[in-house]
């Protein structure tokens, strides 16, 4: 465990918190911890995860700006449906993407684990997409996605980070829970 790690550790559970809580300031503090692991995964040589974190930089932004616009009274981003067309074309997307990227590290780069660190790159992608559109199902991707983590980053030795991944499932869980509440007293 580097100090890094435990930094990046500390942004990112306190930014998955605050985006399951739908409060802005998730977005500062997720841009942080996306800064964080950058640098986290050059050093481990996780690639796809480390070009990840720049597009996630993007998506941040992105997600930033469209919840600025769908707010309620109270300052919550509002939770907008996903439809299943929807779901299903950024699921497919998902999957071009981790052949692209795994294809291309597996065979132009050193990458640890190129196909399972491109995988879980593309479907977070998906899943960040997701999250800035306000799609409650993020929250069920970044389950899945998450629980493939812990078990990569304890394969890379990375425990800080796999225990971070597990607590982020759970968040992920807690996340799901309170958007469908959020969507249901909405419509009500």
């Amino acid at each position: 465990m580097s100090p890094l790690e435990i930094a990046a550790v500390i942004a990112s559970i306190l930014g998955v918190w605050l985006t399951a809580k739908r409060r802005m300031l998730c977005w500062p503090v997720n841009l942080l911890a996306c800064a964080l692991y950058f640098k986290l995964f050059l050093d481990v040589r996780l690639y796809a995860d480390m070009a990840l974190q720049a597009v996630f930089g993007a998506a941040i932004v992105y997600g930033w700006s469209a919840w600025s616009r769908r707010t309620d009274d109270s300052g919550a981003v509002l939770v907008a449906p996903l439809a299943p067309r929807h779901a299903i074309a950024a699921l497919a997307a998902g999957a071009v993407g981790a052949v692209a990227i795994g294809w291309f590290t597996s065979r132009y780069t050193n990458a640890a684990l190129p196909w399972a660190d491109a995988t879980l790159s593309s479907f977070s992608l998906v899943a960040q997409y997701w999250v800035a559109r306000r799609h409650a199902a993020n929250w069920l991707l970044w389950i899945v996605v998450d629980t493939l983590y812990v078990a990569m980053f304890v394969a890379k030795g990375l425990w800080l980070t796999a225990g971070l991944y597990l607590a982020m499932t759970i968040l992920a869980g807690i996340g799901y829970r309170r958007w469908q509440a959020a969507r249901r007293s909405e419509l009500a």
